[in-house]
C-alpha cells in the first residue's frame, strides 16, 4: 500500500498560481484541489502549462504568486526533506547512467530515501526482473518508462507526480504502464498525471481538469465533462469536392445537437446516430458533396476540448 502516516484529505492544493517567464505567463491564476487517494489528470496541449504546474506542486519550481501545499506541507518551510520522502517524481525525462544495470539504478535511487521497499521488490513491481542486470543503454522506450516509474516508488510514496508517462510508446507499453497506474491508485497513492492522451485519461483518472494558455478551463469527471457536450456520439466526415452545403439545416436534422468545423473535414455532435447519419448523408447529397471519409464514434474528452477551444488536443 502506498504511503504511510499522510492524514490530509486533500494530498494536493494551490490557489491563486501564477508563474511568468518574462513576458509569458505560463501559469494564470490556477486554482486546484485533489484529494487523498484521486487519481486526477491535467490534459491540455503543449503549453498549456501543465509541466509548469506539476513542477511547481513537485517543489522544482517557485511560483510568483500563490499558495501551494502538498500532504498538508509547504515548500521552503523547512520541512523540505521529510516531504520529498513521501513523494514520488517521474519526470517527462529522466537521465540515466547508460551503463548502470536496471537493479543497480533503483538501488541507487533507493538509497536517496530512508524507508523503502527493496529493489528486487519495485524491479518486480515494474516488471523488469526480465532485464534486472540489463544495461540502461539496452532497454527499450517502454522498458525504460518503466523503470522511471520505478525510481519515484522506491520510497513508497504517498504522492505520485507522473508527467507524460506514456508519451511515444507502444500499445503494449502503455497498456503495462497503465497496470502500474493503476495498481498504486488501488493501494490508495493519489495521482497527479499530465497527459495528452484522451483515452489515458479516460481510463485512470477520476477527475481530470482541462488547461489551455495557463488556465483550467474545465473540471470534472470525464464523464461529467462528456456530457456537457449534449450528445453521445460524433459523426466526423471529409468531402472530396467543395460543394455547398446547409450544415445549418444539418444541425435541425433529428439527433443533431451541432456541428463543428475541423481542419480536415467536419463534426456532427449526434445523441442518436442512427437517426442523425442517415439525414445528414441525404442532406450532402441534395448539396452534391461527394464523401471521402465519414465515421463515427462516442464522444470524448477530445471532443470536449476542441468544443471548448476550437483546437485539437495536438495543435
Amino acid at each position: 500500500m502506498a504511503g504511510g502516516n499522510g492524514t490530509a484529505t486533500q494530498a494536493l492544493l494551490c490557489r491563486g498560481l501564477v508563474k511568468r517567464y518574462g513576458t509569458v505567463t505560463a501559469v494564470d491564476g490556477l486554482d486546484l484541489a485533489i484529494g487523498a487517494g484521486e487519481c486526477f489528470g491535467l490534459l491540455g496541449p503543449n503549453g498549456a502549462g501543465k509541466t509548469t504546474t506539476i513542477e511547481i506542486l513537485e517543489g522544482l519550481t517557485r511560483p510568483d504568486e500563490g499558495v501551494v501545499r502538498v500532504l498538508d506541507e509547504t515548500w521552503g518551510a523547512g520541512r523540505d526533506r521529510a516531504l520529498r520522502e513521501r513523494i514520488g517524481i517521474q519526470l517527462q525525462e529522466t537521465r540515466f547512467f547508460d551503463k548502470y544495470s536496471v537493479f543497480e539504478t533503483i538501488r541507487l535511487f533507493r538509497s536517496f530515501y530512508q524507508r523503502g521497499p527493496a529493489p528486487d521488490d519495485v524491479v518486480r513491481k515494474v516488471q523488469l526482473e526480465e532485464k534486472r542486470n540489463a544495461w540502461v543503454v539496452k532497454l527499450s522506450g517502454g522498458q525504460r518508462q518503466r523503470l522511471s516509474v520505478a525510481c519515484a516508488l522506491v520510497n513508497d510514496p504517498e504522492v505520485l507526480f507522473l508527467d507524460e508517462p506514456t508519451t511515444g510508446l507502444d500499445p503494449q507499453s502503455r497498456r503495462q504502464l497503465w497496470e502500474l497506474v493503476e495498481g498504486f491508485r488501488a493501494g490508495g497513492g493519489t495521482i497527479l498525471l499530465t497527459t495528452h492522451y484522451m483515452d489515458e485519461a479516460q481510463r485512470l483518472c477520476d477527475r481530470v481538469a482541462i488547461m489551455d494558455h495557463g488556465k483550467i478551463i474545465a473540471l470534472g469527471t470525464p464523464g461529467e465533462l462528456i456530457a456537457t457536450l449534449g450528445a453521445e456520439h460524433v459523426v466526423e466526415f471529409a468531402l472530396e469536392n467543395s460543394a455547398e452545403i446547409d450544415f445549418a439545416a444539418i444541425e435541425q436534422l433529428p439527433g443533431v445537437r451541432r456541428v463543428r468545423r475541423e481542419k480536415d473535414g467536419w463534426a456532427v455532435h449526434a445523441d442518436a446516430p442512427h437517426r442523425a447519419v442517415p439525414g445528414v448523408l441525404s442532406a450532402l447529397e441534395r448539396g452534391g458533396a461527394k464523401l471521402s471519409r465519414l465515421t463515427t464514434h462516442h464522444a470524448t474528452l477530445e471532443d470536449v476540448f476542441v468544443h471548448l477551444t476550437g483546437r485539437t488536443l495536438r495543435d
